[in-house]
């Protein structure tokens, strides 16, 4: 029966439901096309189930095609699905579209841009690019007839019968002058390949195919290869290089949720706060920030996450408290775990040759998640300096030049009476003459870094109450002194006390502690810098705070070695038994302080504590002492 020409009145309750359509639903317009593209792609997905099921014509494969108007400034999205009859139009359309759009709006309308996502509701979003909207449909059941719909942007509405020869449907947007920058096929093309690259349903513009439509990560990891991972990470992060490795998630119950999350190689710009992680919902993208899906800790990572259960017609403060989307987040993170663990236990080596590129996501998450912790505590590496070997023992790791262990693995190398202290170094260059010290007396010391340990060793302490962890500039043991018993002149003085006298008399600096110790190791410097573990912490944790290198404190303690020949030197200098060619020089207390002070600034240089502007003065100082000996003759 032909449809008579109606006209009518959608039954809207929210006053100006169309400006704020318009203006208020989304963030930008441009997803309009997102969501007349996904209603599409829904018919003709729904068309294929009813004929199966014997009540349509099957027809031939979808298509999608988009056609660009100029002259007439209409933008048509047209698709061969299950249409519509006239009924339908009034039931989806003029009802369910509306009022679903009128009760989401009056709920979500003072949150704004808080609003990330709305599928379900897709038809009005049409409205925001176009003065009027007019739909032509024909239902694929038998004996249907075509229908026009059409709405000028006020809830007063036309319905009329129309030719059409084929099922599906055609939107035709008849767009705002402020809005024809979509009659632009360029614009038009970027926005498939934003918004549509994966849907299983060709997208057709001017005759071409312009979507992908083969999304892998819907695929089984048994289907997939090495290249067909790579390339997908290749065409959604062009120019990254390749990645370290990759995690494949498939999982249907309690939700459903499919993705590829890929381990990027270390570029120093992770972005911590809204990651690149694509979020896609039925091979539809819809955002590329999901801070709120998944734990910060993960942001970094890459890829892609597709649930149709992330609920995204709620604002982002409703997201974050759900509890489906924590369990999503839960099950990302516990895969990734299970991702590593296996990689590390089938090929330490890899595992050790990318742990730096790992390492400060798995740090920041076992600080963060007591769960990911648990996950993660066998897997956790640090640098040492043992040597790996080939033997029978896994631990340490050999990556190349460098070796990597657990902090298992480290304690099980201790002897009994050390194994609750942790030796750690954080700059093999500045800490260069402590840390020989420990390395010549076989003690074993672990290579950390600077910025994240600062806050993950207090963590480990805190996990393990029965560990300390001690930098080896720190303090000296006594297993690297000699402690033979000295001679006490005629005034009850030893040569250490000489020594101390004359260095404290140097530096005039009563914040400086100088202690006198005899160092067992052969090459160890003839001074150094120690800061007290607590110290050297709070030290570190203010320049952290304050967006700063560390410098050295005003308090600290200067060790200084009097086995080494420099400073045996210049005790006999001061003592006047240096020898000047055949002759007894007499006393020098002039060339002794420069001496005592040129030890005392190379001991702060050798840990940063010379500031830039003194560093030529340090230079001056050393090329006139250097020219004051020479021409002694010492």
């Amino acid at each position: 029966m032909p449809v008579m020409d109606e006209q009518g009145q959608i039954q809207i309750h929210t006053e100006n439901i169309f400006p704020i359509i318009k203006k208020a639903v989304y963030s930008g317009h441009e997803v309009f096309l997102r969501e007349l593209v996904s209603n599409g792609v829904d018919a003709i997905s729904k068309r294929r189930m009813v004929a199966m099921a014997g009540d349509c014509t099957e027809g031939e494969d979808g298509v999608i095609r988009i056609t660009v108007d100029r002259e007439a400034k209409t933008l048509t999205i047209a698709d061969n699905g299950i249409g519509m009859t006239a009924d339908e139009v009034k039931r989806y359309i003029n009802q369910v579209a509306f009022s679903s759009a009128e009760d989401f709006l009056e709920k979500y309308k003072q949150e704004g841009d808080a609003i990330i996502g709305h599928f379900g509701l897709g038809f009005y979003s049409s409205f925001m690019v176009a003065g009027q909207v007019e739909l032509v449909t024909r239902s694929a059941r038998p004996d249907s007839e075509a229908v026009r719909w059409s709405c000028d942007g006020s809830p007063n509405f036309c319905l009329s019968s129309v030719e059409r020869d084929q099922p599906g449907t055609d939107v035709i947007l008849h767009l705002m002058e402020e809005e024809l920058e979509y009659l632009e096929p360029a614009r038009i093309r970027t926005l498939i390949n934003t918004y549509c690259d994966f849907m299983a349903v060709p997208v057709q513009l001017e005759g071409e195919t312009v979507n992908k439509m083969d999304a892998p990560w819907r695929k089984s990891a048994r289907e997939l290869t090495d290249k067909d991972y790579i390339d997908l990470y290749n065409y959604l992060y062009p120019f990254q290089g390749d990645p370290l490795l990759w995690v494949h998630l498939n999982t249907d119950y309690p939700y459903n949720l499919q993705g590829i999350l890929f381990f990027p190689k270390q570029t120093g710009r992770a972005d911590w706060e809204k990651g690149e992680i694509k979020l896609y919902c039925n091979q539809v993208f819809v955002s590329d920030s999901i801070k709120e899906v998944v734990p910060r800790y993960l942001l970094p990572l890459r890829g892609v996450l597709d649930s149709p259960d992330i609920p995204l017609n709620v604002s982002r403060s409703a997201l974050q408290t759900d509890r489906r989307v924590r369990s999503i987040g839960n099950f990302v993170a516990k895969k990734v775990a299970d991702r590593l663990r296996n990689l590390k236990n089938d090929d330490p080596s890899t595992y050790a040759e990318v742990w730096e590129s790992l390492a400060p996501f798995v740090k920041i998450g076992a600080m963060e998640d007591d769960k990911f912790a648990d996950q993660v505590a066998e897997l956790i590496l640090f640098g040492t300096s043992a040597t790996a070997t080939d033997g029978d023992t896994p631990d340490p790791i050999s990556a190349g030049d460098r070796a990597f262990t657990t902090l298992e693995g480290y304690r099980s190398r201790l002897a009994s009476d050390n194994s609750k202290r942790i030796l750690y170094s954080t700059d093999d260059v500045a800490q260069a003459g402590a840390l020989n010290l420990w390395t010549s007396q076989g003690m074993e010391v672990l290579k950390l870094e600077t910025v994240i340990d600062t806050q993950f060793i207090p963590w480990l302490e805190q996990r393990h109450e029965d560990l300390t962890f001690q930098r080896v500039d720190a303090e000296l043991d006594d297993s690297l002194k000699d402690n033979d018993a000295e001679i006490t002149d005629q005034d009850g003085t030893t040569e250490s006390d000489r020594l101390r006298d004359l260095i404290k008399s140097a530096l005039s600096n009563d914040k400086v502690t100088v202690q006198v110790q005899a160092l067992k190791a052969e090459g160890a410097p003839p001074a150094m810098i120690l800061l007290p573990e607590q110290m050297r912490r709070l030290n570190d944790m203010g320049a952290l705070m304050e967006q700063r290198l560390p410098g050295l404190p005003d308090y600290h303690v200067l060790l200084v070695n009097k086995r080494h020949p420099l400073v045996e030197g210049m005790l006999k200098l001061k003592a006047g038994s240096v020898l000047v060619g055949d002759a007894q020089s007499s006393p020098t207390e002039a060339l002794t302080q420069d001496i005592a002070r040129h030890v005392y600034d190379m001991a702060r240089l050798g840990v940063g504590g010379l500031e830039p502007n003194e560093l030529s003065g340090f230079q001056t100082r050393s090329a006139e002492l250097m020219g004051t000996l020479i021409q002694r003759g010492m």
